[in-house]
């Protein structure tokens, strides 16, 4: 009997240290706060913010502050259903749950393949800012490159992903932050550029291409704010899951803070009539102050933001894979861990998903793939739609049951829910008012009926 006794203790006392390490290795709020800081600013804001700024004028301001709100309400449903429910597969599980299987395969599907989509444009990008240094070097073969380390940083486990990650949203905050520092010793007349002509704001008509101007940009700036659901996904990261909103509102509340208090001064350093598609505003912002070294400065902002993006998208579309899988909507085997919590087997077939999305991007002519980055945009927006109805649906579940506490109530759900979805169509038929927007959302309809074909035949074969 004391022999039985002193086992039992060494067991209880082991699986309290296993419970203690695996507590270590969990996440503090404000880490999954940079986490998704880095994750969501990539090289799409400070590179192709022209094209929204080109479109909509001043109004952009009014764009991203809309986004703001809808990236608000959309974190604060998955924020509910989270906190309500403990099990992993976030938004693609909770569709499941309001609407049944099929539609935990389309939301889980979309997600993956708008991801992986991301992720091969960031490399592609990746490999264009790194020839600014090397011309002679071939694309490919940095595109190779920051691909290997991408899946390194990935092979690391959360601790060390998280680490890295948090780094680069560091590098990201300390250059938004520098800029608008930068911009208000402008407005003091602190800072004075080396010569005028340029100089005048441009706040002024706050419409200079009407109403349509501001709505075709609308779908731009939502993909600012597209990658908060990282935040939704590394929930079960957290040592307090009940923090998951505090995490995934102050994200979106800096964001949008970020987002506008930039803007504002680009605009208000250079008329926005000078601002276009083919060079970052900041960049044009910038250069009449003749900054040295401003070009290489911008390319290492540019590579990190990149980096930063394509490695949590990464790791985003492996969780979902591992969602997939686990519901049986992919092959059982990837539902496998390494000690250090990798799911190898789904990172590896991510990895040769990624390879050929590589190989697409040099064989596809240059306006087909922006198409179909358009088109993997639109679907990660469209998921947005998914969530906020999947809370409507999910949160009678939560009213009014005892046995479980409620963390987090969503400001006036349903209503705001039902706001949020009609935000973003408005959003996104915009998008049909210009021809390679048009293309990409009828590419988007297109990937998601193949899904849904696909779905019948996974379920036909059963």
């Amino acid at each position: 009997m004391r022999n039985e006794h002193i086992v039992q203790q060494s067991v209880q006392r082991t699986q309290e240290k296993k419970a203690k390490k695996g507590e270590d290795h969990k996440l503090h709020w404000w880490q999954l706060t940079l986490i998704g800081i880095g994750s969501i600013i990539g090289a799409g804001f400070f590179l192709g913010t022209g094209l929204s700024i080109e479109r909509a004028g001043p109004s952009v301001l009014l764009n991203y502050l809309l986004a703001g709100l809808i990236a608000f309400l959309v974190f604060s449903a998955l924020a509910e259903m989270s906190v309500h429910d403990q099990e992993t597969g976030s938004f693609r599980k909770y569709a499941q749950m309001a609407f049944g299987h099929s539609m935990g395969f389309m939301s889980g599907w979309m997600y993956w393949v708008s991801g992986l989509l991301i992720m091969a444009s960031e490399i592609t990008a990746l490999g264009l800012f790194t020839q600014y240094w090397f011309p002679e070097v071939p694309l490919w073969l940095f595109m190779i490159l920051y691909s290997a380390l991408g899946l390194g940083i990935n092979l690391l486990g959360v601790n060390n992903f998280s680490t890295l990650e948090s780094l680069f949203a560091v590098v990201k905050l300390a250059t938004l932050i520098g800029f608008i520092g930068f911009g208000i010793l402008f407005l003091f007349g602190i800072a004075t550029p080396a010569s005028a002509g340029q100089t005048e704001s441009s706040l002024i008509p706050f419409f200079p291409n009407g109403l349509m101007g501001t709505w075709s940009a609308m779908i731009f700036v939502l993909f600012s704010f597209g990658g908060i659901a990282v935040v939704g996904l590394m929930s079960n990261e957290l040592k307090h899951k009940d923090e998951t909103p505090k995490a995934g509102l102050t994200t979106v509340i800096a964001l949008t803070t970020l987002y506008l208090l930039s803007i504002f001064f680009i605009l208000y350093m250079v008329s926005w009539s000078i601002i276009s598609e083919d060079e970052s505003p900041f960049v044009t912002a910038l250069s009449q102050f003749q900054l040295p070294l401003l070009g290489s400065i911008f390319t290492i902002i540019l590579i990190t933001a990149a980096f930063s993006t394509m490695v949590g998208a990464l790791f985003s579309i492996t969780k979902v894979l591992v969602s997939l899988s686990h519901a049986g909507d992919a092959p059982n085997v990837l539902d496998h861990h390494t000690k250090k919590g990798v799911a190898i087997r789904a990172l590896g077939v991510n990895a040769i998903a990624l390879s050929l999305m590589i190989v697409v991007s040099y064989v596809l002519p240059d306006k087909v793939y922006e198409y179909l980055t358009t088109a993997a945009g639109i679907m990660l927006i469209l998921n947005w739609v998914v969530i906020l109805a999947s809370q409507i649906k999910n949160r009678k579940q939560y009213i009014g049951t005892t046995s479980k506490k409620r963390y987090f109530k969503m400001i006036g759900a349903p209503f705001t829910s039902y706001l949020g979805i009609v935000l973003i169509f408005l959003a996104i038929s915009g998008a049909a008012f210009q021809e390679s927007e048009r293309i990409g959302l009828f590419i988007s309809f297109g990937v998601m009926a193949t899904i849904f074909v696909s779905y019948l035949f996974v379920r036909k074969t059963r």
